[in-house]
């Protein structure tokens, strides 16, 4: 790749916040009061499309608690695990079938983009058959092995793979062509590694990939780092590397960097909340402003310090210019690797 293709693939999301205004078009004086100012009147489901533990797993249950907490939403607020292919599974389902459902909102990253712009695996629907609502935080990527590996190091762990590819099993709570794969592929794609010779087993969720790692299913896997903390409390793992641009905080304070062992990879995880593709207006509104709130509030900076999150929000035309811009990039990554459709 020429330079400014380097392997440094930053994805932070953007935050969408609601712009728009719900109003009752044409209302008089005598009119009744706006519909907008009901929403909402029933419980709400915010969905995450994998299995319990991992990232938006996480994230969802984070929002739905200081909702809560904070009183900003006083309608139940419910979880609800969808998993099937990294997220495809619940797209094809909401994408067609909850296009007005103001009442189901979902958690996803740059899988939403991935899916849709990949080869192998490939969802026809992406972004642009949703309402970006907000992004709220922004993650990394981590390298993991168990804790009775005999690697320490990700340049050790890269040198035998590419020796031996087909020795090692490779894991992530994501499709082929997705985020946790793409976490994998860009330290070994940087060690002179073909990312086709990889051998990559795809777990609905990064709980399930660590449960396969604990289980002695994978040699390796690449997951969320904010997801695998108790698991290095506990002694239970090794994280050789994550994916910031420099050390984190927390748990992982430890963990270098993969830029600081030689491989100039950076992978920057994004999660926001979405609506469905014709989300009304009143609920596009309020969403706006309670997102927005919510990450401000004293108890949303908790849960990003207890889950070692950076906050990080922007409104929905940031994050939706944001989003076409992550689109070009993530094509360019793909098609280097042959991933492209």
């Amino acid at each position: 790749m020429k330079t400014k293709k380097r392997w440094a693939l930053t994805m932070m999301a953007g935050v969408m916040a609601f712009g728009l205004a719900a109003c009752g078009g044409g209302a008089t004086e005598s009119s009744k009061p706006a519909e907008s100012s009901s929403y909402p009147e029933k419980p709400i489901v915010v969905v995450a499309p994998s299995g319990a533990g991992g990232g938006w797993d996480k994230t969802a249950r984070s929002v739905a608690k200081v909702a809560a907490e904070t009183k900003l939403v006083e309608q139940t607020m419910t979880v609800e695990n969808k998993p099937g292919g990294g997220g495809a599974v619940f797209m094809a389902e909401y994408a067609t079938k909850d296009t007005k459902d103001d009442y189901k909102l979902f958690v996803n990253s740059p899988p939403i983009l991935i899916n849709n712009l990949k080869k192998e695996g490939n969802s026809p629907y992406g972004y642009k058959d949703t309402t970006p609502l907000a992004q709220l935080i922004k993650d990394y990527g981590a390298i993991v092995v168990p804790a009775d590996s005999k690697y320490n190091d990700l340049a050790t762990l890269m040198n035998d793979l590419k020796a031996n590819p087909g020795k090692f099993t490779v894991a992530g709570g994501s499709a082929p062509g997705s985020m946790d794969h793409l976490v994998a592929v860009l330290p070994a794609f940087k060690a002179g590694l073909d990312p086709k010779k990889m051998k990559y087993v795809s777990y609905d969720g990064g709980g399930e990939a660590i449960a396969a790692l604990l289980g002695g299913n994978a040699d390796v896997i690449a997951t969320d780092a904010s997801s695998v903390g108790e698991y290095v409390k506990a002694g239970k793992i090794k994280v050789l590397a994550v994916s910031a641009p420099e050390r984190l905080t927390g748990d992982l304070k430890d963990i270098p960097t993969m830029k600081e062992q030689g491989i100039d990879a950076e992978f920057i995880i994004w999660r926001g909340v979405f609506g469905p593709k014709d989300m009304s207006e009143e609920a596009v509104k309020f969403w706006s402003e309670k997102l927005k709130a919510l990450s401000e509030s004293e108890e949303w900076k908790k849960e990003l310090e207890t889950n070692a999150w950076v906050g990080e929000y922007k409104n929905a035309d940031e994050f939706k210019s944001y989003l076409e811009e992550q689109e070009k990039l993530i094509t360019e990554l793909l098609t280097a690797l042959g991933m492209q459709k």
